[in-house]
């Protein structure tokens, strides 16, 4: 027998599982009241009614962001959540296997995730379902819709029940609640969220003083060039929507490249760096050696900074409060 004969019997046998599985909770499901996870949430769940312990019961069946069906045995214990490992090791869970770009994983999480294995997303291509299999989860949560247009979905809904985002980072409340719904750790959920609100508003009033009215941009380096981040998430996110800093209305315009031709349009009064795993280095090296860097205000100003750690290009309440800790300590000294 072939390997991928093999695999096909497998996935196949996974479907009959799955499916009397669900047949034999059916009268349980059609018993289920409705619950929401969130009027903020995009997608809906439901389910059995929960529990007078605030847990779900099981089977539930519900309905992810993009109007799948989910049907979930038994309570998840084992998740591959690649991109959301933050809300996981939020929520005090810890997933079966960890995403990886192929060299490392979040080196962020490492203090909660160092025993966790890796597998690669290299070259940005999500591992086979064979490598996903290996690790034998019963719940995986895809991060955005991106998964279901490339065919992932398909595939991995055959290993385990899988939820899919519109786009978790777009809208971090609703994903964080909506992961805490899943794994019966709503309470969790809440503390989180109460925590990341609380180091939020800290902050705000701390760096009030230094940022009211200016404008920041963040300038990402990498083996391809030089970038600027969005203000719609990540990093961006933080320092626009949660800090306070105004946007630039170059980085704002839509075109994320950034030349040394362009750079003199550049309207920003704080601008940090980031050089992507020391892949950046020529292009960090030609930007900060310019004649035309050196005569931006910023720059004369003292307040241009290069950052360290991919917590800057992550998503999630840790990667963004670490983010936040960072501009306070290079701004509020």
């Amino acid at each position: 027998m072939t390997k991928k004969t093999s695999l096909a019997l497998m996935l196949t046998t996974t479907m009959l599982v799955a499916g009397l599985t669900a047949g034999c909770g059916s009268n349980a499901s059609s018993e289920a009241v409705t619950q929401k996870v969130d009027s903020s949430a995009t997608g809906s769940v439901e389910g059995a009614a929960k529990s007078s312990s605030d847990q779900p019961a099981y089977p539930r069946v519900l309905k992810d962001e993009m109007g799948n069906e989910v049907t979930l045995p038994a309570a998840p214990a084992k998740i591959f959540a690649p991109n959301l490992e933050d809300t996981l090791v939020a929520l005090g869970v810890a997933p079966v296997v960890q995403w990886s770009t192929g060299s490392r994983p979040k080196m962020y999480l490492q203090d909660k995730l160092k025993d966790v294995p890796s597998i690669t997303f290299a070259g940005g291509l999500p591992p086979e379902p064979e490598a996903v299999m290996a690790h034998e989860p019963d719940l995986i949560l895809l991060h955005n819709a991106n998964h279901i247009e490339s065919g992932v979905y398909d595939k991995y809904k055959m290993i385990a029940p899988t939820y899919v985002f519109k786009h978790a980072n777009s809208d971090l409340e609703s994903s964080v609640r909506v992961v805490g719904d899943l794994l019966g750790k709503s309470t969790e959920a809440e503390q989180a969220l109460q925590t990341y609100k609380e180091h939020v508003e800290s902050a705000k009033k701390e760096l009030a003083p230094h940022i009211q009215g200016k404008k920041a941009a963040i300038i990402r380096f990498n083996g391809r060039g030089m970038f600027f981040i969005k203000y719609d998430f990540f990093s961006g996110y933080v320092l626009t929507k949660e800090l306070g800093f105004l946007p630039s209305q170059v980085v704002s315009s839509g075109d994320i490249n950034l030349s040394l031709e362009s750079l003199p349009d550049l309207d920003a009064d704080y601008i940090f760096l980031i050089n992507d795993a020391g892949t950046g280095d020529a292009f960090e090296k030609d930007l900060t050696e310019s004649a035309v860097w050196k005569s931006m205000e910023a720059v004369k100003n003292g307040r241009t900074f290069k950052v360290e750690g991919d917590h800057w290009l992550s998503g999630g309440l840790i990667a963004h409060m670490k983010v936040i800790d960072d501009v306070k300590g290079l701004i509020a000294k």
